[in-house]
This record gives C-alpha cells, structure tokens and sequence, in this order.
C-alpha cells in the first residue's frame, strides 16, 4: 500500500480499537508497522485460505484495505502486537498447535471482534 497516510489512518484505527484492551503490558507499537497489499502471495498454496497475514511488523492483504477491512486489519494488528511481545514464542505456536486452536489466533479473533 503506498498511500502513507491513507495507512497510517488504517493503522491508527487499528490501534485506537486495541488500546482499549489491555492483553500485553505495552500498547501495540504502529512506528514501523506497514501494510502491503500482496494478491499474488494469497495465491499460494498456505495462504489461499486468508485474507490477511502478519509476518512481524508487516501486515499483508489479499487486497487494498478499506473501511469493510478494519476488523482484518485489527486482527492482523493484533498478531503484531503478540510478536511484539512473544517474537519467537507466537510464530512457533503455529508449528505447535496449529492454526485453528492456536491460543494467538484465538486472542486475535476476540480482539477485533470485541473492539
């Protein structure tokens, strides 16, 4: 996404919606998040299912976010800020449990839908 701005208004409403909460003792740091629009990566196989995806500080959409995207948005969000806080332990969860029991995808899940 090369808007800056039309980003940064994107992630602060992200933000504004997880600082509510009070899961991590810091807030979710957005200074070097960004977001990358990436149609082609959700055409391979693992990533066919999802519509966002977040890899550290980067958040990656099937397509360009939009109002009707803030809920993914928050939830990808979300797994910035359990990186943030668990860099090793919450990718390698993945491994361990799986994705649809996974207690990081749960917390993201509740996360955006309770804000």
């Amino acid at each position: 996404m090369r808007d800056r701005a039309a980003q940064a208004e994107i992630l602060g409403r992200a933000k504004a919606r997880l600082d509510t909460l009070s899961l991590y003792p810091r807030p979710v740091r957005i200074d070097r998040a960004r977001i990358v629009v990436a149609p082609a990566l959700f055409r391979l196989p693992w990533f066919r299912s999802f519509d966002g995806y977040a890899a550290w500080g980067t958040i990656f959409l099937r397509e360009a976010p939009a109002a009707k995207h803030d809920d993914l948005v928050c939830h990808e969000l979300c797994h910035v800020w359990q990186m943030q806080h668990h860099p090793i332990a919450m990718p390698l969860s993945y491994l361990r449990t799986g994705y649809a029991r996974n207690p990081y995808e749960l917390e993201a899940r509740l996360a955006a839908g309770g804000t």
